[in-house]
């Protein structure tokens, strides 16, 4: 792989919040830009990767709980609401370029032609979305799920959203910096989706990767705390949601 991570960081555009060399702290000013890689200090990676862990865990065995109760209660409206099956699955590229399967609630009507992916760069077809799926995917209750992907490993609560395993490819060949989320984990929630929303085809996928970047580059209890904060702000507002 060609040496990459000695290249200039992309100056990254954040509203409301300012990121300093050592430290962030949340100052809702207009926009600030990124340009430093945040210093870490000595063993502060250990510590960090540990509380990361930790809090992997204890959120996967809450969010599996979730799962099983709202699981149970869709096998009531499903029928009525949204008929077909309980789950949707794809594969999805993770971690060093592996694939793993992840799980979500289905939200769309199954596709005539049998597909499990649309083409890449291909608008979300929202037509098949039913009212009940349009409530999972506003509120997110469809990737209530992917905790059962954090438990076994293959996710973390925060990271780089993963891409279906032909769009993953695609990107991978066509925009430079996408190749930086594969250092990491992916995530249920990131800094790219609670900062630039929803992405949809190779110009929101290339700014994208330029928060996944800066992510990788800068991984922090600090940025953590920020993406869940930010999170928790997008539960409540909706912000992104398709």
């Amino acid at each position: 792989m060609p040496n990459v991570f000695r290249r200039p960081w992309s100056p990254v555009t954040i509203p409301g919040v300012k990121l300093y060399n050592r430290i962030i702290n949340q100052d809702f000013s207009q926009e600030a830009v990124l340009g430093e890689r945040l210093e870490v200090e000595a063993g502060s990676f250990s510590n960090f990767y540990r509380v990361k862990k930790s809090f992997d865990i204890v959120s996967a065995v809450i969010g599996c709980v979730a799962t099983l109760i709202l699981g149970g209660l869709l096998l009531i409206f499903n029928p009525v609401f949204n008929p077909g099956p309980l789950f949707f699955r794809q594969e999805r590229m993770g971690k060093d370029g592996r694939t793993f399967t992840l799980w979500k609630f289905r939200t769309m009507q199954p596709c005539a032609e049998g597909r499990a992916v649309r083409p890449v760069n291909t608008p979300l077809e929202e037509t098949r979305i039913k009212a009940l799926g349009v409530f999972l995917r506003r509120s997110r209750l469809d990737e209530l799920p992917n905790f059962f992907n954090v438990l076994r490993g293959e996710m973390s609560v925060i990271g780089p959203r993963p891409d279906a395993w032909e769009h993953a490819v695609h990107y991978f060949t066509t925009i430079e910096q996408y190749r930086y989320r594969f250092q990491v984990l992916p995530g249920i929630t990131g800094l790219a989706q609670v900062v630039a929303g929803y992405a949809d085809g190779q110009n929101a996928t290339r700014r994208k990767a330029r928060f996944d970047k800066f992510y990788v580059q800068n991984r922090s209890i600090s940025l953590e705390c920020l993406v869940i904060c930010r999170t928790l702000t997008v539960l409540m507002n909706g912000f992104g949601a398709r």
